[in-house]
């Protein structure tokens, strides 16, 4: 070898691709929303009641936190029913970050058949974000959403929700044979997509600021070793909402830990990381056990 550059290590056999076991999920959290209405209405069998907004288990109740949060501020009264069915979304935030978005979200599989449909047509492997907003407009969205809620006296985020909208499609079809003309929503968001990828979830959707904001502390982050690092920036290219994991932008709030980037890498740059101390995220300390 000549020149003094540095050889590309070899891409790691038997890779785990996240991308693949995101996508799993993605699809069988999609087909909870449609098979459980179907064994509600047909077979009377209720056990799991819902969907993703208030989803019922047995007598366990999980609650959407920004819609626990709109009910609290519209009724003003503390429900404890309430407080304690966002205590399990909550504490996934906490440890895991903004990862119902990524992971579990149904308008993030819809988007991504949007992709796939996309690229079968124009024969192009991405697409280009031609119109990028502010990221902290996000944090805006939720104040504003929250702010209306409170003023309106009524829940905005319950009703026109595109992600609850999913659901709420789904169970009106089982249960009535007809859509409501709310869906148009889900459309819009989804065209969106065909200008700039997770054009809503960037900037648009409060819940993911909520979960973002409890995810600020989070366990789990993706973390780059720089020794790796050859700044080719295909991690960048790669992640759904713009972000630059070349310049540490995954340690961020707006990540939401799907992976992708991590996928891209063929030099093992990236990788996902479990704080183990609170002191893992200070100038010189250890990061955390890398998964």
């Amino acid at each position: 070898m000549t020149g003094g550059a540095r050889p590309a290590p070899a891409v790691e056999r038997g890779k785990r691709s996240w991308t693949l076991w995101r996508r799993l999920l993605l699809t069988a959290a999609f087909l909870l929303l449609i098979v459980n209405p179907l064994v509600n209405y047909h077979l009377g069998i209720t056990f799991v009641q819902g969907w993703y907004q208030s989803l019922g288990i047995g007598e366990l109740r999980i609650t959407s936190p920004l819609e626990g949060l709109e009910s609290l501020l519209v009724t003003r009264q503390v429900a404890v029913p309430t407080l304690i069915g966002m205590l399990v979304p909550l504490a996934v935030a906490l440890l895991l970050g903004r990862v119902f978005c990524s992971w579990v979200c149904p308008i993030s599989l819809l988007a991504e058949l949007v992709a796939v449909v996309r690229r079968a047509v124009t024969r192009r492997k991405a697409v280009r974000d031609r119109l990028v907003l502010a990221r902290r407009l996000l944090w805006f969205t939720l104040i504003a959403e929250l702010l209306l809620s409170l003023v309106l006296g009524a829940p905005l985020f319950v009703f026109l929700s595109p992600p609850g909208l999913v659901g709420r499609e789904i169970m009106m079809f089982v249960f009535f044979g007809t859509l409501a003309t709310e869906g148009v929503l889900v459309l819009l968001v989804l065209a969106l997509e065909l200008v700039t990828r997770r054009f809503y979830c960037r900037s648009f959707c409060p819940l993911g600021a909520l979960l973002a904001l409890v995810g600020t502390v989070r366990r789990l982050k993706v973390r780059r070793q720089a020794a790796e690092c050859i700044g080719c920036g295909r991690c960048d290219r790669a992640c759904p909402l713009g972000l630059a994991p070349s310049l540490d932008e995954s340690l961020t709030a707006y990540c939401w830990n799907c992976g992708a980037c991590i996928d891209s890498c063929d030099h093992g740059a990236l990788h996902f990381y479990w704080r183990t101390t609170l002191n893992a995220g200070r100038p010189g300390a250890e990061p955390g056990n890398p998964l």
